[in-house]
């Protein structure tokens, strides 16, 4: 039988998600002014000496309720790289860690009865939204909720973790960690998304001046500093290109187009941006590309992987890694000939796709459950 020997990130945990259930329920982040060790370089952005990047996308979310400290701290423990906050604001502009500004689907707000007079509907990047959202609640407000489980049907093995964890803040996710690389003995990085970067621009709630302002409190905004910054608009990514020294990363989709372009009347489309002319031009701002996974390997009719297109050896030409989203357990998540049955709820096989994604030269990837990434990595060696 093959031995397997896990790299030197993953030793911390064990590797089955079984045992990483005992984990602590609350986390807390311990607050620190010190700088973290220079550990990453902008002329080699994505590469480390594990040499591939994995991404604790909104934390381990497979396995815990996302963009929560018990979320982040699981993802690191499983042998993460960086750990995925996706950042909206306060009413107060403080930035927080949600999916989306729409906090219904994420929290229990909805049962809050001082708070049903903010439900409201707003169009978010052209498209009508009911909820309650971020910007609408203090700091203080929001720290009354409790996050909850994004998708129920098919993770309803996170519900238990329901009502356990506090929306987490920007800077809380930075101490975390920072405590988590001392504890773990490795540096564990951050890779921050600005999400509707133009939705909260029109609302007078720019993201980006307190992302600078945060980074710079922490030391953070330098080129040495473990920190990707993304986002799927490209002006903002532009204007942050002059004041951070982090590497950033343009978030592609196989649809549409970014929302700055279309508010702006610009006719460019994603599929425009992953052109090879596209690339050349975004590697003028940024160091890395963070497609859908079906823009490197599309899916064909019967629902199973195709034809890997040219996506990463263009944009390796190009001068950018290649970071691709997103890689989960569930069925309902994998292509087909990954399936294990009908149900979509059930875990498929994860480690088949991700080793099918990695014979295309992809530099790193986002993943809901990092053991299996970590695992596959470690196999593949």
């Amino acid at each position: 039988m093959k031995r397997t020997v896990l790299p030197r990130r993953f030793v911390p945990v064990a590797a089955s998600a079984l045992a990483v259930t005992a984990a602590v329920l609350v986390p807390q982040a311990v607050p620190t002014s010190a700088p973290e060790t220079a550990v990453q370089s902008a002329t080699s952005a994505g590469k480390h000496r594990d040499d591939f990047v994995i991404v604790g996308h909104r934390g381990a979310s497979g396995y815990r309720p996302e963009h929560t400290l018990a979320s982040y701290e699981l993802a690191a423990r499983m042998g993460a790289d960086y750990i995925e906050p996706d950042l909206v604001t306060t009413k107060d502009r403080v930035l927080v860690a949600r999916h989306e500004p729409e906090i219904g689907g994420t929290t229990d707000v909805a049962e809050h009865r001082e708070f049903a007079g903010r439900k409201k509907t707003k169009q978010l990047d052209g498209v009508a939204v009911t909820g309650w959202f971020a910007e609408d609640f203090t700091l203080a407000e929001l720290r009354s909720l409790r996050a909850k489980e994004r998708i129920p049907a098919i993770r309803q093995h996170n519900t238990v973790f329901d009502g356990h964890y506090k929306v987490p803040t920007l800077q809380e996710v930075i101490d975390l960690s920072r405590r988590l690389s001392r504890e773990l003995g490795r540096p564990i990085g951050i890779y921050p998304e600005t999400k509707h970067p133009t939705y909260f621009q029109q609302q007078g709630l720019a993201l980006e001046p307190e992302l600078v302002r945060t980074l710079n409190r922490n030391g953070l905004n330098r080129p040495d500093a473990k920190v990707f910054v993304q986002s799927f608009e490209v002006s903002n990514l532009k204007a942050l290109r002059k004041q951070l020294r982090v590497p950033l990363v343009q978030l592609t989709s196989a649809s549409g187009a970014p929302y700055d372009f279309v508010a702006a009347g610009d006719p460019r489309t994603y599929a425009d941006i992953v052109s090879p002319a596209g690339l050349r031009e975004v590697a003028k701002y940024a160091k890395g590309l963070g497609p859908a996974k079906d823009q490197v390997i599309p899916l064909d009719a019967t629902g199973k992987l195709g034809r890997p297109t040219a996506l990463v050896a263009n944009a390796h030409r190009a001068g950018l890694v290649v970071h691709p989203y997103t890689f989960r357990v569930e069925n309902s998540f994998l292509p087909a000939e990954f399936d294990s049955s009908a149900v979509a709820a059930d875990s498929g096989n994860l480690f088949g796709e991700i080793a099918a994604f990695r014979r295309t030269g992809i530099d790193g990837l986002f993943t809901d459950n990092t053991d299996i990434a970590v695992a596959e990595e470690a196999e593949a060696k």
